[in-house]
């Protein structure tokens, strides 16, 4: 039993139709990310490059607090989950 979140495993990088996450995702501790206020802004970080290779130096390996680190994340509903941008790994 589930929730299908996508298409196909290949839509979710690829931008096809139906790469928006579908239903639910939930953290950790239970909430709906999607849905949840504490989630302002709703992002997938994963630390790659567009076309899925690790993001050397983007990926907030090692971070510990504040700081100017950087790490590649998507918002979700965008439709390439890879595509991503750069954000602070200090932003919540």
């Amino acid at each position: 039993q589930g929730q299908l979140l996508a298409k196909s495993w290949s839509s979710l990088f690829e931008g096809q139709p139906g790469a928006t996450p579908r239903g639910p995702i939930y953290s950790f501790n239970g909430r709906n990310i999607v849905t949840d206020p504490l989630w302002p802004r709703r992002l997938a970080w994963h630390g790659s490059t567009p076309r899925g290779t690790h993001a050397r130096r983007r990926d907030c390996r090692g971070w510990r607090g504040s700081g100017t680190a950087e790490g590649m994340a998507t918002p979700l509903g965008q439709g390439q989950l890879l595509a991503g941008h750069r954000h602070n790994c200090s932003a919540p």
